[in-house]
């Protein structure tokens, strides 16, 4: 009866290390799962989800070369780049029916070359102003997206290029865009 009791404790011993094995291996898979899948997201999903949002196109070229090129009409980035000139910050009210929200914006205006930039530079007083009025003609509905802020962008391109003339202002590029 003596050896029964002793037996008893060795066994439940014996059961509570294999259960801690087990926890321990299962916390362990579970880290290494977490990992792979942080890994997946990091590197392949998050990458292909910007690239969509950013309306970037794949095309291939008439000759089937199968050359990749960004949508400058759709926010991408061109290829070859030109001179940029920096715009001081715009911070204006929004349209919205309460007048509670504002935005605060900088950019960076990619141009042709060195002369354009000049150009851009002399006729900063027309530009802000145009910029202003557009900027606050804006309500929150129509910054709050992603296809929304490149409209945006593609108007404030066209506007730059009606003020200095016709397709001297390639892009603009938003440094710093906050709405409260």
């Amino acid at each position: 009866m003596a050896d029964k009791k002793v037996q008893a404790p060795e066994k439940e011993e014996k059961k509570g290390r294999i259960k801690l094995k087990l926890t321990i291996l299962l916390l362990v898979v579970l880290g290494v799962l977490g990992a792979g899948g942080f890994a997946a997201w990091k590197f392949y999903v998050q990458p292909r989800m910007t690239q969509w949002m950013q309306g970037n196109a794949t095309s291939t070229d008439v000759s089937g070369q199968g050359e990749t090129r960004k949508a400058e009409d759709k926010g991408g980035y061109p290829a070859a780049g030109g001179q940029l000139v920096t715009l001081e910050p715009f911070v204006v009210n929004l349209a919205d029916p309460m007048g509670r929200r504002y935005l605060k914006a900088n950019m960076d205006v990619e141009v042709t070359d060195g002369d354009v930039a000049a150009e851009l530079n002399a006729a900063m007083p027309k530009i802000k102003d145009a910029l202003l009025l557009l900027l606050s003609s804006k309500s929150f509905a129509d910054i709050s997206s992603m296809d929304k802020k490149i409209e945006l962008k593609n108007e404030i391109v066209d506007r730059l290029n009606l003020i200095i003339g016709k397709a001297k202002v390639r892009n603009v590029y938003f440094t710093e865009f906050v709405v409260q």
